[in-house]
C-alpha cells in the first residue's frame, strides 16, 4: 500500500528505527546491545519517561542557549577577538535562527492541534 509516495513497509521500517533509537537513548546501561534481557530489566527499573512538558521545556532551553551562544560569538567577533572567525559567528547565528524557526513551527502545530480538538463536538 502506498501512502503519498511512501510504501507502508518503509513507514514500518522507519518507525522501528525510531523506536530502537529511543530505547538506546533511554537505556542507562551500555551493555543492552549485547544482552537484550538486560535492556528489558533496565527499562523496567528506569525512572519514568519525561513528560511532554519536560521535553518541551528542555527543547526551549536548548534554543535559548543556542541564541545566547550565537549572540556571544557575534559580539566577540565584532569586538575583534582573534579566536572567533566570521564563519563561526555566522554558523552559530544560522543554527540559532533554524532552531527558532523550528520552535515556531512546532508551536503553530500545537496551537492548530489544540484548536482542532477544542472545536470537536462531543
Amino acid at each position: 500500500m502506498m501512502t503519498r509516495g511512501i510504501d507502508a513497509g518503509q513507514i514500518a521500517a522507519m518507525l522501528s528505527q525510531i523506536r530502537a533509537a529511543a530505547q538506546a537513548t533511554q537505556s542507562p546501561q551500555a551493555d543492552t546491545a549485547v544482552n537484550p534481557a538486560a535492556g528489558v530489566n533496565a527499562l523496567a527499573q528506569a525512572s519514568p519517561a519525561p513528560s511532554f512538558a519536560d521535553a518541551l521545556s528542555h527543547s526551549l532551553r536548548q534554543v535559548s542557549q543556542s541564541e545566547l551562544n550565537a549572540e556571544q560569538l557575534g559580539n566577540q567577533f565584532a569586538a575583534g577577538d582573534p579566536n572567533v572567525s566570521l564563519s563561526q559567528a555566522m554558523i552559530a547565528l544560522q543554527k540559532a535562527n533554524i532552531s527558532f524557526q523550528e520552535t515556531v513551527q512546532v508551536r503553530d502545530k500545537l496551537v492548530s492541534a489544540y484548536t482542532t480538538i477544542m472545536n470537536m463536538q462531543v
